[in-house]
């Protein structure tokens, strides 16, 4: 990105301003490629979760609180600086977990039940229809919530997970 701006710099003062919108162009393409990539990793990181959560039928304070950062950071990324639009809209969330869940099936089999099973074990276990489904119930909040607001409503939503309840009641 370093040579992208002296470029800039440079078409700038030489007056060719076409190639630096050029430049501009390919610096926001770059950016944006970065934002989503970023937003892809947390959406893995939700899903690994959701896939320990169906598999083993409960719900930890640590999984709580890596899906709800999952949700936080996704949330912050994908909301465009202009404030009104997003990076990924919520009618376009399946090709984004359609590309990870495989990555996330085989990253979890290290964590599922201390790694008992290896991916190609755990990609036979893995409801995808469901995690998808839920992955996308929970990525619906971001849209609705505001950032102070999906803490609580996040908690809230994880109770209707299995092992929620008890979670919830604090019993392990």
């Amino acid at each position: 990105m370093t040579q992208e701006l002296i470029d800039l710099r440079t078409c700038i003062q030489e007056g060719r301003y076409a190639d630096a919108l050029a430049i501009v162009d390919e610096l926001e393409g770059m950016s944006k490629q970065a934002i989503l990539r970023n937003i892809q990793t947390y959406l893995r990181i939700l899903l690994i979760h959701l896939i320990k959560n169906q598999l083993e039928q409960r719900l930890t304070n640590s999984w709580v609180a890596s899906i709800r950062n999952s949700l936080i950071e996704i949330k912050k990324l994908n909301f465009k600086d202009n404030k009104k639009s997003y990076y990924i809209n919520l009618n376009e969330w399946d090709t984004y977990i359609e590309d990870e869940i495989e990555v996330a099936v085989r990253d979890a089999s290290v964590e599922v039940l201390n790694g008992m099973y290896n991916e190609f074990q755990l990609a036979e276990m893995v409801d995808r229809n469901q995690i998808i489904q839920t992955a996308l119930n929970f990525l619906a909040l971001i849209y609705s919530y505001s950032a102070k607001e999906l803490p609580a409503v996040v908690a809230e939503a994880l109770t209707q997970l299995s092992g929620g309840e008890d979670w919830k009641a604090g019993r392990r």
